[in-house]
């Protein structure tokens, strides 16, 4: 346990941290399934850009590699060019 004020705000802080982006990735990521499952084109092409938004903030945060954000951007383009 920790003996330090300053170590009990880290733990703190970190737990808070931790939760918020396990938050976004799954919120993501379920982002990311339900446009892979869209049934119509228009319906896919909406949730397009907030999807790849989404994506360019983990990146940003360093919640997901920059490389894991190119490929999964790169896979849903491809996605998308397919419908």
């Amino acid at each position: 346990m920790a003996n330090h004020k300053s170590a009990l705000k880290r733990i703190r802080n970190s737990e808070t941290k931790r939760l918020r982006n396990r938050y976004q990735h799954k919120t993501t990521r379920n982002a990311i399934k339900k446009l892979k499952e869209a049934s119509s084109k228009k319906e896919a092409e909406k949730l397009f850009p907030e999807v790849m938004s989404m994506i360019d903030k983990l990146a940003k945060n360093n919640i997901i590699h920059t490389n894991k954000a190119s490929n999964l951007k790169s896979q849903i383009s491809r996605h998308m060019a397919a419908l």
